[in-house]
């Protein structure tokens, strides 16, 4: 395990957690947390970096927390910095699928992520990224009305699609007039519609989508998989439903983790102290006896990276 920083080039009380105060920042030699290093945990020296785009270092936030055990890549932020990252990161996806491939696929979640989405809404994004290549579907969703508040799909067009020239036949709601088995079959059957178009990329048989924004609930949830649900072991349906969510609304549907972990590239981003025992669980204890669904997220040919505010890290970093 080890631990890096990404620093840019101011201090503010805000930060002060992830921020030293400097001089000259190529001469640094602070630590960035408290000397409290065990066997398990080592951290790194501040290190200035200098290939740091000043595009993502904007903002009043002036370090970051890298972390990397195995595959998992961990980066901490206040919750404003946290945003400003994952709109550069998101943008950069975005260039260079459309350059690739022609076009985006984006698979959302619902929940606080869509906040999170803001600064994609703004300049310089808004005016830059090529939205008429963008392709976006729901990592899973509730069977509601599309105008229902507990709708993802209204949770998101409110609060990003409407800000962003998509076009509308690029959304793939899901067809909110039918029971939850019907319209998880119709889903998947729009998927492999658009994997044989090229559209969605594939792998080994699965969509492979550029990238599956992924939220984290309290109890360690991710999309509509939760603890001991007999669905964590779906294995041959690309989209499945339920209708005993233990977080209402009880209908809904879902990819599977086959699905999941096909992607090319994972975000999952985590906020709120409420998280932090779960996300320590996944990241940290060694001891647990309980594997949550969030730990079965593991791209099998992608990258997973963790976008954390310092609420959802700070058992992390306890002695």
């Amino acid at each position: 395990m080890a631990f890096s920083t990404i620093l840019s080039n101011s201090c503010t009380l805000q930060s002060s957690l992830f921020c030293a105060q400097k001089s000259n920042p190529l001469s640094l030699k602070t630590s960035i947390l408290p000397n409290q290093v065990g066997n398990k945990i080592a951290f790194q020296p501040l290190r200035y970096n200098k290939v740091v785009s000043p595009n993502r270092s904007v903002g009043k936030i002036e370090a970051s927390l890298k972390w990397e055990k195995g595959y998992k890549n961990v980066e901490v932020f206040s919750k404003e910095h946290l945003a400003v990252s994952l709109a550069y990161d998101v943008a950069q996806l975005s260039n260079k699928y459309t350059k690739e491939r022609g076009a985006f696929t984006v698979a959302l979640s619902g929940g606080s992520l869509i906040k999170y989405l803001r600064k994609l809404v703004e300049s310089p994004y808004a005016e830059t990224i090529d939205w008429a290549k963008w392709h976006v579907f729901w990592v899973d969703e509730r069977v509601v009305p599309k105008d229902h508040l507990e709708s993802n799909y209204k949770l998101a067009s409110d609060g990003f699609l409407s800000k962003v020239p998509i076009p509308n036949l690029n959304v793939y709601s899901i067809d909110d007039s039918l029971p939850p088995d019907g319209a998880a079959d119709v889903y998947e059957t729009t998927l492999r519609r658009l994997v044989t178009s090229n559209v969605i990329a594939s792998t080994n048989g699965l969509p492979k989508f550029d990238l599956m924004l992924l939220g984290m609930g309290p109890d360690g949830h991710v999309a509509s998989l939760f603890p001991g649900h007999p669905l964590l072991n779906e294995d041959k349906k690309w989209v499945t439903f339920l209708n005993d969510s233990p977080k209402p609304p009880p209908e809904r549907i879902t990819f599977t983790f086959p699905v999941i972990n096909a992607s090319s590239n994972v975000a999952m981003v985590v906020t709120g102290a409420g998280k932090s025992t779960a996300v320590y669980t996944a990241l940290e204890d060694d001891k647990k006896t309980v594997v949550l669904p969030v730990e079965k997220v593991s791209p099998i040919e992608g990258e997973l990276k963790w976008y954390l505010d310092k609420g959802a890290a700070s058992k992390l970093f306890k002695e």
